[in-house]
């Protein structure tokens, strides 16, 4: 993407970076605690203070809120989401964002499992990536209320590249009701 359509990005989120600074949207969630005085929301707090250590800076974060777990945890989840700016590119952010993860002790055992942290890159001020490593934006962030909500307070006006819609209109879907059939099932 050319600098002229990360300008109308940055200009579309409401926030610019600086000094040529990439801007990022990322998802924060945990469920698992460290220890007794580390549970997920404190979890969810010391990953938000580790995404304003240089090289990253974060702009704004979310409120924390708890949700139901997706997948076969048990675990309820603290999650939030943070705007970021970073000099880096996507990969070398993703690098970043999982060395934070591995100093939390996060594990990849299993899909939808529980986790002591997890942070993922939603959007990215540069558009698109997509490769076997990193797909942007976040593949499954516009169906999920958990993910959405969040962003909503932090970067409303940032557009989706795939689809055009802002952040705000994507969570507006999710809460509008769906039609359902004579027997109460969804359509």
């Amino acid at each position: 993407m050319g600098k002229a359509s990360r300008a109308a990005a940055a200009r579309a989120i409401g926030r610019t970076g600086r000094n040529g600074e990439e801007l990022y949207a990322v998802a924060i969630g945990s469920n698992r605690p460290l220890s007794r005085s580390l549970p997920p929301h404190a979890i969810v707090k010391a990953a938000l203070r580790a995404l304003d250590r240089p090289p990253l800076r974060l702009l704004r974060s979310s409120p924390i809120i708890a949700t139901r777990p997706l997948g076969p945890s048990a675990r309820s989840y603290a999650n939030a989401a943070a705007l970021v700016a970073a000099p880096l590119s996507p990969f070398v952010m993703l690098d970043a964002l999982q060395a934070i993860e591995h100093r939390f002790r996060r594990r990849r055992f299993r899909r939808w499992g529980d986790r002591t942290l997890d942070l993922d890159l939603l959007l990215w001020s540069g558009g698109k990536v997509r490769s076997r490593r990193l797909t942007l934006p976040h593949a499954a962030f516009r169906d999920r209320a958990f993910v959405l909500h969040p962003l909503r307070s932090v970067a409303p006006r940032w557009r989706d590249p795939v689809t055009g819609l802002t952040v705000r209109h994507l969570a507006a879907r999710l809460e509008k009701p769906k039609p359902v059939d004579r027997t109460g099932r969804a359509l």
